[in-house]
């Protein structure tokens, strides 16, 4: 196993321990060549470079529309199957999305986090 110095979490292989040393370095070393915007995670480049490119590899098979990246596809199959995962503690109220969770929240909390 291979232990990183700085918070002595521990990996199965050297190069995740590389890699998660990028969070306490900062280092980025792979760089977007049409905008140089920088990333720690070689996959993370290339997931970038989609939005470039135009590239959506990913496509729904019942709508056909298709995502830069898988997780948004995934996302979005929760509007064909009605799945909602998020569900709110102060009211049992449940969301398809995350974000439409956090935002619903606020209903709680009086949370208003923009400036009109």
């Amino acid at each position: 196993p291979y232990q990183c110095s700085h918070c002595e979490k521990v990996f199965p292989q050297n190069n995740a321990l590389i890699r998660h040393l990028r969070t306490h370095t900062g280092e980025k070393p792979y760089q977007c060549s049409h905008c140089h915007k920088a990333f720690s995670v070689k996959s993370n480049l290339l997931s970038h470079m989609r939005t470039h490119t135009g590239e959506k590899p990913y496509q729904c098979s019942q709508c056909n529309k298709a995502f830069f990246l898988k997780k948004n596809l995934l996302s979005h199959h929760r509007t064909h199957s009605g799945e909602k995962p998020y569900q709110c503690s102060q009211c049992n109220k449940a969301f398809s999305q995350n974000i439409a969770l956090i935002v619903h929240l606020r209903t709680h909390t009086g949370d208003k986090p923009y400036q009109c």
